[in-house]
């Protein structure tokens, strides 16, 4: 019997977001963002960070916690994060969201956000997380073992693979044997995200790396090696969000709010329809149509970088370029600092901090950039800004385009 070749099919919605949303654009803005404990925050826990997180945004807006009357967070290991982080900063909300898709959340959690900010049901918004999973007692192979347990995955915890590296191998070796792409590509995207952090003083990793260093690091799972795969830190991040008339009045630059979308296709990596495109095809592209603009309209993409795989298809996926050419995009310091496109300009999860869940850190570095306020890795055009984030074994894809006053 002859082979046939499977061509899978990726879901479409019919769902004209964009056209939805369009009138929300540019209604909202990050009006404080904040980081705190970035690296190693030896003695503190997860709500501790938080909180330090939090409480600096808001005053980076020049508000109080008092003025905070919206919040939107989560956590891996609380189910009902919301309530004691509600508890710990003292504040009465209106407005709640404890939407939990993994590292994307807090890019998932703008358009909820602003939709309530618009409505006027709230006024003000924090978005925050923090972690101390490098730091904490409580232990890697522990913390697997609940995630395991809150998170069942049926067709694929049977086999204990060691997840979620070898499901990001996974698509990296499909998109070798694709496209072509090399590991020396895959490398590059490592290497891009040092240089960054190098001129970042917050960066926990600011050492020198090189291609060849990548490629002779110790492997984790073929394709990937040890440079290849994000940090292991702590960290929190905060940012808030207040209707733009109000924020031109308060103490920050105001960033605004210009699209957003989410998108889910799968949750396990093998229920994903292709290997090399994911629901950052979507997202991306109703994100963009809600703001008007797209990815050649862009001076800077923060990309969730868990893996140097993830780069690459986010890049293709948010159309940057074309489906396969994600690592000759990347290749001869392309995503480094003068390269063609400026790329996690902190340093990324590679390089700078990675805490179990980074997305929120791509808004507060665009917030950075956006307002000129990003220090020596600072750049020279910076009025627009996409941020995405990534959940899960590439499951969950959440997209946000911000820009200054002259991008509205």
């Amino acid at each position: 019997m002859n082979a046939r070749i499977h061509t899978p099919t990726i879901p479409h919605s019919s769902f004209d977001a964009a056209k939805t949303n369009r009138h929300l654009r540019g209604k909202v803005a990050i009006a404080g963002a904040a980081t705190y404990g970035c690296g190693e925050a030896v003695g503190m826990d997860d709500m501790t960070l938080l909180a330090r997180a939090a409480h600096a945004a808001v005053a980076d807006a020049g508000l109080t916690m008092q003025d905070i009357d919206g919040l939107a967070t989560c956590s891996v290991n609380s189910t009902m994060w919301t309530m004691p982080v509600i508890e710990h900063l003292g504040i009465n909300p209106t407005y709640v969201d404890g939407t939990m898709v993994g590292g994307s959340s807090f890019i998932a959690h703008l358009l909820p956000a602003i939709r309530a900010l618009d409505s006027g049901q709230c006024n003000a918004v924090l978005i925050c997380y923090g972690s101390a999973q490098r730091s904490a007692a409580f232990g890697r192979k522990e913390s697997i073992a609940a995630r395991r347990f809150m998170d069942p995955q049926p067709y694929e915890h049977p086999f204990e693979p060691v997840l979620p590296v070898t499901a990001y191998a996974l698509s990296a070796a499909r998109h070798m044997y694709e496209f072509g792409t090399t590991r020396e590509q895959l490398a590059e995207v490592a290497v891009a995200a040092r240089a960054w952090a190098q001129q970042n003083p917050e960066a926990f990793m600011r050492d020198p790396l090189s291609i060849d260093e990548v490629l002779s690091a110790r492997m984790i799972a073929s394709p990937l090696s040890v440079r290849d795969c994000c940090l292991v830190t702590d960290g929190a991040g905060a940012i808030v969000l207040t209707r733009a008339d109000r924020a031109k009045d308060l103490k920050q630059p105001p960033v605004y709010v210009l699209g957003n979308a989410t998108a889910i296709w799968n949750r396990q990596i093998s229920s994903m329809p292709d290997l090399t495109t994911t629901s950052a095809a979507q997202s991306g592209s109703q994100a963009f149509a809600m703001a008007g603009l797209g990815a050649a309209d862009m001076d800077m993409a923060q990309l969730y970088d868990a893996f140097t795989i993830n780069t690459i298809l986010f890049l293709e996926d948010l159309g940057f370029c074309k489906k396969g050419e994600g690592g000759a995009f990347v290749q001869n310091g392309g995503i480094a600092p003068g390269g063609r496109l400026a790329v996690n300009t902190n340093g990324g999860g590679l390089s700078c901090v990675h805490p179990g869940m980074y997305g929120i850190f791509t808004l507060i570095e665009a917030t950075r950039q956006l307002r000129g306020q990003a220090g020596a890795r600072q750049l020279e055009r910076s009025n627009t800004a996409v941020c995405h984030g990534n959940g899960g074994t590439l499951s969950s894809q959440s997209t946000a385009i911000l820009g200054t006053a002259d991008a509205l």
